[in-house]
């Protein structure tokens, strides 16, 4: 088998990525893996791994960064250490699922303690690997995450955090800079939708099907007053929106 060109590419220092390596496949459109991973060599080798395998790879060297990167979305997986400069791996798990970052997390560590590996998997960790570990067994785990990750597709978020707004869907409860906002119910359905496909392009069609059931009283006109709404009431800039944009021609895109 003809072995498959690898593209590099370092982001230049002025980048909130600044020790970030990107590895791609050429050619190659598979699933997008975040390292978040302190060790030099490990990095080179855990990278040259996955690409080899036809993933897409970026890598942050500590945990501040490697936390922006991971909130920002668009990966399938995060394989996170636990011992990082800045920031733990555990705080940075933490952090993303209050965040409601509901991407699947591989931990890394070098502790040996039942005790460390069931504080990550209460933290939300989804799957633990002890180093050193087998290359065979490392994509062997990946793999089935991912598989996981791809049958079950992502889980509606009970609760979400952006800028500074706040919200709790289970109880109907919307916070903006630690002041309430009055929310209606199909205004609270339509941007637990948009989060729940955070990322992701969504069109009126869609929005009209999922949250309105296609009630006949209601057009996509409907959805763009919805939509104009929610920027009234959680947009720093509603005429400039950060988190719910418009993509023209094809609907809205929200994020985080």
């Amino acid at each position: 088998m003809p072995a498959l060109a690898r593209q590099v590419h370092r982001v230049p220092a002025a980048s909130p990525l600044h020790d970030c390596v990107t590895v791609q496949m050429s050619g190659s459109m598979s699933s997008r893996i975040l390292l978040i991973e302190d060790e030099p060599g490990l990095v080179v080798t855990v990278s040259d791994l996955l690409a080899s395998e036809g993933y897409v790879v970026e890598s942050a060297a500590d945990g501040e960064s490697g936390l922006a990167r991971a909130a920002r979305g668009g990966f399938d997986l995060i394989i996170l250490d636990v011992m990082l400069p800045k920031m733990m791996g555990f705080d940075v798990c933490r952090e993303l699922r209050q965040q409601g970052v509901d991407t699947a997390i591989l931990m890394l560590t070098a502790r040996t303690r039942v005790a460390d590996r069931v504080t990550g998997l209460r933290l939300g960790a989804d799957d633990y690997l002890i180093k050193p570990f087998d290359p065979a067994e490392l994509l062997a785990r990946v793999d089935a995450l991912l598989r996981r990750v791809q049958k079950n597709n992502r889980l509606p978020v009970k609760s979400f955090q952006f800028g500074e707004v706040e919200i709790d869907f289970e109880r109907a409860e919307a916070r903006k800079g630690g002041l309430p906002v009055n929310m209606a119910a199909k205004e609270l359905q339509l941007l637990r939708y948009l989060v729940d496909h955070r990322e992701r392009v969504v069109t009126r069609e869609e929005i009209l099907q999922k949250v309105w059931e296609y009630s006949s009283e209601v057009t996509s006109r409907t959805v763009d007053v919805h939509v104009a709404w929610l920027r009234q009431k959680l947009e720093d800039q509603p005429q400039n929106p950060k988190h719910i944009q418009t993509i023209r021609g094809k609907g809205y895109r929200f994020t985080a």
